[in-house]
């Protein structure tokens, strides 16, 4: 059993999305709850076992859902209690997540979605 939470969390918790990177190298999973955050696991892609990168503040709260875009570069992720989406650049050797410092205000958000041209 792997957890999506550190070890010392002590909280109100529940899951909400999760995502593997278009590389297949990195899944992610969102944390709502008192833990507001996203967390990053490796993925052995010979055993499939998974591997704690980070945990990461979503930079607001109850991320209810999150997109990686097509590419691999960008992670969006949906607050809905604090009516904002918050932007990350994804580190392609890491897979860890670098919050941009953009943070778009939308009532409620509840999910990313990305449209192909």
């Amino acid at each position: 059993t792997i957890s999506t939470l550190p070890d010392d969390f002590h909280g109100n918790r529940s899951t909400a999305e999760i995502f593997i990177h278009p590389s297949g190298k990195y899944l992610y999973t969102s944390n709502r709850g008192d833990a507001n955050s996203i967390t990053v696991f490796a993925v052995d892609t010979a055993s499939g076992r998974l591997t704690t990168v980070e945990h990461t503040s979503a930079h607001g709260r109850t991320p209810r859902g999150f997109g990686i875009d097509p590419t691999g570069a960008w992670l969006i992720a949906a607050n809905q209690d604090t009516d904002n989406v918050a932007v990350y650049r994804i580190n392609q050797e890491t897979g860890k997540l670098e919050f941009t410092g953009q943070s778009v205000s939308v009532p409620t958000p509840v999910c990313v979605a990305f449209v192909p041209r």
